[in-house]
């Protein structure tokens, strides 16, 4: 296994999925508290979900342009270690998110052709993490979880101040191809990996995180 490379399960919707990504190796894993998911997690059951992680796994809380009261509501009622943002949040949000909370904010940032990038070195300023993401086609109801990819050409060899995470389109076949053209040490998975939308897969996990740690 590679320890070099990190593992993010995204959308978790089922108390068995995460003893499948564990199992896998996966070093992340995310729930989701936006309504329109198919993976969208009311607040009990993401706190019991996520209350049965064990310490050394990052628990991340993805939202999409929320509120105080949603972000007060979950940092209180569910032991999460990282904010992700997948929404319109601008630089001042996310300082003034961070300074709220205390907890490590990633962002995420589509990018669909080379004139994306420079919010990348923005965010990049700002946040603890980056989530480097494909765009959403236009009219798309969800900022991410879309299943497709970017031209990770873009970004061949291309680094930025903080840690940053590949997502969009991945899935156990083009993994390891995603990771050797990018240089990417931090891979996210949401829609690879279920069998249907909003509905994990042990399988797929096991061959997704196997693909991406194979030595």
């Amino acid at each position: 296994m590679n320890s070099d490379i990190n593992v993010k399960i995204c959308g978790l919707t089922e108390s068995a999925d995460i003893p499948a990504a564990l199992l896998a190796g996966a070093r992340y894993l995310g729930f989701v508290f936006f309504p329109k998911s198919p993976r969208h997690l009311e607040m009990p059951d993401a706190a019991f979900m996520a209350g049965s992680v064990p310490d050394g796994i990052c628990k991340v809380a993805l939202t999409v342009n929320a509120d105080n009261a949603l972000l007060d509501a979950i940092t209180r009622d569910v032991p999460i270690d990282m904010l992700q943002l997948h929404g319109s949040e601008s630089p001042e949000r996310v300082v003034e998110i961070k300074s709220r909370y205390g907890l490590p904010v990633m962002k995420a940032v589509g990018v669909a052709d080379a004139n994306d990038l420079a919010a990348l070195e923005t965010y990049g300023r700002v946040a603890d993490q980056l989530l480097v993401d494909a765009k959403p086609p236009k009219g798309a109801v969800l900022p991410g979880g879309n299943g497709l990819a970017f031209d990770w050409r873009l970004i061949a060899g291309r680094r930025w101040p903080v840690p940053w995470m590949l997502a969009g389109g991945l899935t156990p076949e083009n993994v390891a191809q995603a990771i050797v053209l990018t240089g990417a040490t931090q891979v996210d998975v949401s829609s690879g990996v279920e069998s249907v939308a909003g509905v994990k897969s042990s399988q797929l996990i096991a061959d997704f995180c196997e693909a991406a740690l194979k030595k």
